[in-house]
């Protein structure tokens, strides 16, 4: 199954709303890190709903956010979910980003990144399109040292790329961004029961659970252009 048609099941069974709910409680820290000035404009790649367009318009004065999405549904619900006129979504590919060279100010990827069929010439799509001094800020929960992530593959039918840590800064360096940041953002957010309701349908013990949201969260590497 490809990316296209994964994301279009899931975004018509209503699953984008789903992964926006998720995702918030590790994605609203990161998001507030953007130096983003009032007027610039942000692309989010693999939008899903949208949501992170919609908070850097709400919360920062984003001027043009654009978000792109492999999946025509996910993009369609997106779009669906806002009337504001500086904000538009596009079915796209990584590989190939539907803009100029030097055109955008700031990008952003949560839980997508991973999905590009040739992450390395991805990330040189994302040098391309940013201006001088721009950022990309890649928030990931699938990655090599979250052990408790290994497993996902099994469990969706397109192939991921599972990086570390050092493999993202070289990765955003060969590219020819400079690794402004990396760190991970523990999702405090979640409720972890107590230990005498261990083992659930999804945990077998208390310590994993706590380990997987509170230690290895959420992946956070950014990448600055010359």
């Amino acid at each position: 199954m490809s990316v296209r048609e994964e994301f279009d099941e899931w975004a018509a069974n209503g699953k984008d709303r789903g992964m926006e709910e998720r995702h918030w409680h590790t994605a609203k820290h990161a998001l507030a890190r953007i130096p983003l000035e009032p007027g610039e404009t942000v692309l989010d790649l693999g939008c899903g709903s949208g949501y992170a367009g919609r908070a850097l318009r709400e919360t920062k004065g984003a001027g043009r956010v654009y978000g792109l999405d492999g999946a025509p549904e996910m993009a369609h619900n997106a779009a669906g979910y806002t009337d504001d006129p500086a904000v538009g979504y596009l079915v796209g590919d990584f590989d190939s980003l539907p803009f100029a060279d030097d055109s955008i100010d700031h990008v952003w990827s949560m839980e997508a990144f991973y999905y590009a069929a040739d992450p390395h010439h991805a990330l040189e799509e994302i040098a391309r399109v940013l201006r001088p001094g721009g950022t990309f800020y890649c928030a990931v929960n699938y990655y090599e040292e979250n052990v408790h992530s290994h497993e996902w593959q099994e469990f969706i039918s397109i192939e991921m790329t599972r990086w570390d840590r050092s493999q993202y800064r070289e990765g955003f360096r060969n590219a020819g961004l400079s690794v402004g940041e990396q760190d991970t953002i523990p999702d405090r957010e979640i409720t972890i029961p107590s230990e005498e309701e261990f083992p659930t349908d999804d945990w077998d013990s208390r310590e994993d659970m706590v380990e997987r949201y509170r230690e290895y969260g959420t992946l956070l590497t950014v990448g600055v252009a010359p």
